[in-house]
C-alpha cells in the first residue's frame, strides 16, 4: 500500500501545470478569441501583412542603402505596435466584470482609441513641421528607389481596405504621411485611430456601436493609402518635371487630412473618458427630467448623472427626493421608463 502511494505521489506533482505551460495555454485561448471574432481577425491579419511589408521595406532599404526606406520601416514597426495595442484592447474589452472592475473592461476600447488618436496627432504635427522645413529648403530625393516600394505599400493598403470593407467590420484610424527622411523619400503613411467621414464622423458602411479600435484600424489603412497615393503622385512629378517641392506639399496635405480625420475620434474618446453627458442626449434628458418632476410624489431631483460607459452603452443615475406619501415602486418604474424613453440603456433610480 505504501509502495503504491509512493509510486503515485510524484505523478501528482509532475501533473501540476508549470508557469510556462499556463502562459502558453492562455496565449492559445486569447488567440482563439482573436480568430473567432471577425473584427479582431481582420485586424490581426492586417498587422501580419503590415509587419511583413515592414521587413520587406527594411531589407530593401539596407540593400539599396536608402536611409529613408530604413526609417520608414521602423515607422511601420512603431505603427504595428499601436495596432497591436488596439488588438490587445479588443480582447481585454471582452473580459467579464469582477469585484474590482464592476463594469468590466469595456473602456479598454475607448482608452486604446484615445491613445491612438493622440499618437496620430503627434505624427501629423511631426510630418507637418518636417514638410514645411523641406518646403523652405528642398532636398534631393532618390525617387528611382521610391516608386516601386510606394506602389507595393499602396497594394498592401488596398488589400487592407478590401478586407475591412467586405468583412463587415468596424473602423477608426491612424493618419498617414508620405514624407522623406535623410536624403531619401518614402511613401508609407502612418497614424492611428479616428472616426471620420462625411456623415457626422461616421464611416459609410460601418454601423453604430462599433468599437473605436476597429474604426481606428480602418482609418489607419485609409490614411496609409492616401499617403501612398500622395507619394506616388509627388514622385512622378519629381521624375517628369523636377518639382522637388511636390513631396513636402503632398506631405502637408496628408498631415492636414489626418488631423481632420482624427478629430471625431479624439473628441468622442475624450468626452467618454471625462464622463461627459452624451451629446446626443443634451436635448432629450432635460425633457425626461421635467417629466420626473411632474410625477406624483416627486418633490425634487437631488442629483442626476448620465455618462457613456462605452460606445452604445449609456448609463443614467438619478437621486429623487420624494414626499412622505409617495409610492416608491411606482415612482421607480415610471422614472426608469421616462429616462429609457430618451434612449438610455441602463438606469439607476435612488429614492430619498
Amino acid at each position: 500500500m505504501n509502495s503504491g502511494n509512493s509510486d503515485f505521489l510524484p505523478l501528482g506533482f509532475d501533473d501540476k501545470p508549470k508557469p510556462g505551460m499556463r502562459v502558453f495555454q492562455k496565449f492559445k485561448e486569447y488567440f482563439r478569441k482573436i480568430i473567432k471574432e471577425k473584427d479582431t481577425r481582420n485586424l490581426f491579419f492586417f498587422i501580419c501583412i503590415n509587419l511583413s511589408f515592414a521587413f520587406v521595406e527594411l531589407f530593401y532599404g539596407l540593400w539599396t542603402n536608402s536611409l529613408g526606406l530604413i526609417s520608414d520601416a521602423f515607422h511601420m514597426f512603431f505603427d504595428c505596435s499601436a495596432l497591436l495595442l488596439g488588438l490587445v484592447a479588443a480582447v481585454v474589452a471582452r473580459w467579464r466584470p469582477n469585484d474590482r472592475y464592476t463594469y468590466g473592461y469595456v473602456r479598454a476600447d475607448t482608452l486604446a482609441g484615445f491613445v491612438n488618436a493622440v499618437f496620430l496627432v503627434f505624427i501629423a504635427f511631426f510630418i507637418l513641421s518636417e514638410a514645411i522645413e523641406r518646403l523652405v529648403e528642398p532636398v534631393h530625393i532618390h525617387h528611382e528607389k521610391l516608386l516601386s516600394v510606394s506602389v507595393m505599400g499602396l497594394l498592401v493598403n488596398i488589400i487592407g481596405i478590401f478586407v475591412f470593407a467586405h468583412g463587415g467590420s468596424h473602423g477608426h484610424s491612424h493618419g498617414g504621411h508620405g514624407h522623406s527622411h535623410g536624403g531619401d523619400s518614402h511613401g508609407h503613411s502612418h497614424g492611428h485611430v479616428s472616426a471620420a467621414a462625411a456623415d457626422h464622423g461616421k464611416l459609410p458602411f460601418f454601423q453604430t456601436g462599433n468599437m473605436a479600435i476597429m474604426q481606428g484600424a480602418f482609418l489607419h489603412i485609409l490614411a496609409d493609402t492616401m499617403g501612398s497615393v500622395g507619394v506616388i503622385i509627388s514622385t512622378l512629378l519629381i521624375d517628369w518635371f523636377g518639382w522637388h517641392r511636390a513631396d513636402p506639399i503632398a506631405s502637408i496635405f496628408i498631415a492636414l487630412m489626418t488631423l481632420i480625420s482624427v478629430k471625431p475620434l479624439l473628441t468622442e474618446t475624450t468626452t467618454t473618458l471625462l464622463q461627459r453627458s452624451p451629446p446626443e442626449f443634451d436635448d432629450k434628458l432635460p425633457i425626461a427630467y421635467s417629466q420626473l418632476l411632474r410625477m406624483e410624489g416627486v418633490e425634487r431631483l437631488e442629483e442626476a448623472h448620465c455618462w457613456t460607459l462605452a460606445k452604445g452603452q449609456t448609463i443614467c443615475s438619478v437621486k429623487i427626493k420624494t414626499t412622505i406619501d409617495a409610492n416608491p415602486r411606482k415612482i421607480t418604474q415610471d422614472a426608469t421608463n421616462a429616462i429609457k424613453s430618451a434612449g438610455v440603456q441602463r438606469v439607476f433610480i435612488h429614492l430619498n
